[in-house]
């Protein structure tokens, strides 16, 4: 089920001789700080490892040893010879040179280094027999990495990953950053690489795009390693989780739920000390016997079954992470009256955005808003907050309501030079609230303790500015709560728990998100914002995007935005 250090050598060399990715004996240690020690493991065919772990636990820095991009302390990676791994690339600006097609072509650097040779030899006005004999030999291995189909693979490519074909001979320089996203990852999965490895490859992805690129996972028969923060896609894509924690790498078979819930129980049954053996044994294999009657539906289904079904319950450890305190209370009950919306329409330097809209806010609606643009999402949000005003149509909130809002873009809360205790002081209502224990307490429960709770404001991290926004959110006992790509910088921890508390939460939600989970779990109503008219449904996001009326409907409004 998993590797670690003491594994004997032979079971390496067996790896070997069998084109696996190895790690052995693997340190990396920045000053005093330990990343990794002594890591031993092998990357097998077939599978598709996700590599999770805290903030700072190094899942970057091991797909970069992994890689040869950056060396470690000690010990060593190895892949066979013959093979080829590829990487999705980070500089998105690394190829602004090429263009679209050639950038995909070099994913594949052996091939496309035949076909330029090719190419200068036949350009030559002095063409020789020893040209010709030359050539022969590079045909015959251009040939045998199907290099004659080469060009036509990676508009391919390209057409499913929604790139559109007048732009596949453009310069890099000159395309869309979110399109350079998609054309970079054609790169990388390009000339069916023997490993690859991907670091966040769903971000900027939209979620026609996310689904095609599971699939095509599902269906990749060698090996692939990820680091994501996207559940839904850790869900769908992994054989194995490989988690980083202890300064190990431990490989669990399952996805990332599997690994979750039984982590879970694992840290439930730790705290249990009185409880049986026996008793800890047979709810870990109920556990297990269930979990193996749901695996995600797949062409890798039976195989992931059979290694859950095999799973040792002793190898179920408890986690380290360390999960925020994130419970949200209301100060009290709306009324009949939440949020009128009458005809609202917004444009954004004389286009459109939205218009149109009409909504009625329910009790205990937690509404989804969604739009393939997000500056119309954003721009909603803003109007209903009154930061900004619409073209046209009308905003009603009820007498009784109470709202707490986290912007996109919430930069702008960071500007002063405070510390956290000074910081969240700012927004404190009550003199309880108001007392420095308290609000240390209150920030060691978002993972701020000690001498963290004095950190400047101006120094913090993407995911620690989105865990401040939520303690001023919480401090605000609204019942209802704004919330535009809540998600974006949070870590895995910290998406589950924000989550789960709002699950709970019995008020009103209105959110944006571009977590396929964290939409999935938490909407019960979806509303799509489109330049052409709104759609709202009372349904799950699953059953949105899927319905085919729906598609067809969505389907009539993007062709009015072409047209």
């Amino acid at each position: 089920m998993f590797v670690n250090k003491d594994l004997e050598s032979s079971i390496f060399a067996h790896q070997l001789i069998n084109g696996m990715l190895t790690v052995t004996n693997l340190s990396v240690q920045f000053g005093k700080r330990i990343l990794f020690d002594h890591v031993n493991i092998g990357f097998f065919p077939g599978n598709c490892y996700g590599i999770i772990g805290a903030n700072g636990s190094g899942k970057s820095t091991l797909l970069k040893v992994l890689s040869g991009k950056q060396e470690p302390t000690s010990g060593q990676v190895h892949l066979e010879k013959g093979k080829r791994l590829s990487v999705l690339e980070q500089n998105h600006n690394a190829y602004n040179d090429y263009p679209v097609l050639e950038t995909v072509m070099r994913g594949n650097q052996r091939l496309f280094s035949l076909k330029q040779e090719i190419d200068a030899i036949y350009s030559k006005t002095d063409f020789s027999d020893s040209d010709s004999q030359r050539v022969g030999v590079l045909q015959l291995e251009f040939e045998d990495l199907d290099g004659w189909n080469a060009e036509s693979g990676a508009a391919t490519l390209l057409s499913h990953l929604n790139v559109p074909e007048s732009i596949h001979h453009q310069k890099m320089e000159l395309v869309d950053p979110k399109v350079k996203v998609r054309i970079l990852l054609a790169q990388a999965l390009f000339g069916n690489p023997d490993v690859l490895i991907m670091d966040e490859p769903t971000n900027d992805l939209d979620y026609q795009t996310i689904q095609w690129l599971n699939e095509f996972l599902n269906n990749f028969e060698n090996t692939a390693i990820v680091v994501s923060h996207d559940r839904f896609f850790l869900d769908a894509v992994c054989t194995h989780i490989s988690d980083i924690d202890y300064g190990k790498i431990t490989h669990y078979s399952g996805n990332y739920t599997f690994w979750y819930e039984s982590s879970q129980l694992a840290l439930k049954q730790k705290v249990q000390q009185n409880k049986k053996l026996e008793e800890k044994k047979k709810e870990l294999q109920e556990f297990i016997r269930r979990f193996s009657a749901n695996v995600a539906k797949s062409k890798q289904a039976t195989a992931r079954k059979k290694m859950v079904e095999n799973l040792k319950f002793e190898e179920i450890k408890p986690s380290s992470r360390k999960y925020p305190g994130i419970i949200f209370k209301k100060n009290r009950e709306v009324g009949d009256q939440i949020l009128n919306i009458e005809n609202l329409s917004a444009s954004i330097d004389g286009q459109m955005v939205f218009q149109n809209l009409n909504l009625n806010l329910e009790k205990r609606d937690k509404i989804l808003i969604y739009s393939k643009d997000q500056r119309a999402v954003s721009t909603f949000f803003e109007i209903i907050t009154n930061n900004i005003q619409a073209d046209s149509g009308s905003i009603e909130w009820g007498l009784t309501t109470s709202q707490a809002y986290i912007p996109y873009d919430h930069d702008a809360f960071f500007d002063g030079d405070l510390n956290l205790v000074e910081w969240l002081h700012q927004y404190a209502v009550t003199e309880e609230e108001r007392e420095a224990p308290y609000l240390r307490g209150f920030l060691g429960k978002m993972l701020f303790s000690g001498d963290e709770a004095l950190k400047s404001s101006k120094v913090l991290s993407g995911g620690e500015k989105v865990r401040c926004m939520l303690s001023r959110m919480m401090m605000k006992n609204a019942n209802v709560l704004l919330l535009d790509q809540p998600t974006n910088h949070l870590d895995l921890e910290s998406i589950t728990a924000l989550n789960n508390s709002l699950k709970n939460f019995d008020g009103n939600i209105i959110f944006s998100t571009t977590d396929h989970t964290f939409a999935q779990t938490l909407a019960n109503r979806v509303i799509e914002l489109s330049p052409n008219g709104c759609l709202d449904r009372h349904t799950d996001f699953d059953d949105f995007l899927n319905d085919p009326n729906l598609k067809e409907l969505r389907n009539r409004l993007y062709q009015l935005e072409l047209s």
